[in-house]
């Protein structure tokens, strides 16, 4: 372990004072941690004008996931609406389609983009690849339903944030390989990308607590992985491990100087571009990992959200001649739909 460690922002440091931190997760204390991840969608549909429907698809084993589809309500539309199929963080051991779900609600407020946000099986219980077929299964329906969405296939962004993020990279990798489907682009946030937790900055902020260490990470991985070498651990699964990473979509990463998945972050922009594809990459100074979904009020994270959506504007742009969605004018009211089984 490194002694030299690179400094949290002051701003951060302040917020972050008040906050419980550990060092390491157990198995014993998974379950209240899950349990205190747990968020509702509710507080975050208020004063927003949006449509939500629920709906479940099957996995490739039969398995069934919820997925929660939210639109802007009372739209005037003259193109099919852009689309952000969210992939939601938490180790890969924790948290639900509704966990960080403040992040993409600010597109669909900026953009009139639809939002699809779905659950996935989680390690322990799930292992090897069923996390991220799970997260595929989600997307290629999404794709496959874009005209009864009212979402425009060839604007459907893959995003999400640390195991979320991870996943996201593992999930467009997935539909390169298999051919479809076609996404715009993948959004990257601080992801979740190597599980051999090697790098520096792994062992820069490896022993004294915080928002996630590298024991932390450790026992995510174990968890996924199980007793599976090196050498059997799949690319889509550890997107770091990919031996080609060509032909990929444009991609946004972003991480914070201080946290645990910077390097690995920044080789994997550095691979896209040195396989002649587009990676538009952000390392914000004094950040830790998840900085910005715990404190968006705090400069450093402002500029980090303002950042990716002026990114997501350019790669929403409809062609030449269309016409974004229009959002609509903001009131409390929420239209909520019924589940619907799907397959």
């Amino acid at each position: 372990m490194t002694s030299a460690r690179t400094a949290i922002d002051p701003e951060l440091g302040a917020a972050l004072a008040g906050m419980p931190l550990v060092t390491e997760l157990r198995p014993e204390s998974l379950a209240r941690l899950r349990q205190l991840a747990s968020t509702s969608l509710e507080p975050h549909l208020e004063g927003r004008a949006v449509t939500r429907r629920e709906v479940t698809i099957p996995t490739s084993d039969g398995t069934r996931i919820p997925m929660s589809i939210l639109a802007p309500a009372g739209t005037t539309r003259r193109t099919a609406a852009p689309c952000v199929y969210w992939i939601h963080g938490g180790g890969m051991i924790m948290g639900d389609r509704f966990s960080q779900i403040d992040i993409p609600l600010e597109w669909l407020d900026a953009f009139g983009a639809v939002i699809i946000s779905a659950d996935y099986r989680l390690a322990p219980e799930a292992t090897g690849s069923t996390l991220v077929d799970d997260c595929y299964r989600g997307l290629l329906w999404a794709a496959d339903n874009a005209d009864d969405l009212g979402i425009d296939p060839g604007r459907i962004v893959v995003a999400g944030t640390s195991a979320g993020g991870g996943l996201a990279a593992g999930v467009t990798l997935m539909a390169r390989d298999l051919g479809t489907p076609a996404t715009a682009a993948q959004m990257l946030i601080c992801p979740m990308l190597d599980h051999r937790n090697d790098t520096t900055s792994s062992r820069q902020f490896s022993g004294d607590p915080g928002v996630w260490t590298r024991q932390m990470n450790e026992f995510g991985w174990r968890s996924v992985l199980g007793d599976l070498a090196d050498g059997e651990v799949p690319g889509h699964v550890s997107p770091a491990l990919a031996e080609d990473v060509s032909g990929l979509p444009t991609t946004y990463i972003d991480a914070g100087t201080a946290e645990v998945f910077r390097d690995e972050d920044v080789a994997y922009a550095t691979r896209i571009w040195a396989a002649g594809g587009q990676a538009e990459l952000h390392v914000w100074a004094g950040g830790f990992h998840g900085f910005d979904a715990l404190f968006p009020q705090v400069r450093v994270s402002a500029a980090a959200r303002g950042t990716r959506r002026d990114w997501l504007a350019r790669v929403l742009s409809p062609s030449p001649g269309g016409t974004l969605t229009v959002p609509a004018t903001t009131v409390s009211a929420t239209a909520v739909s019924a589940t619907q089984k799907i397959g």
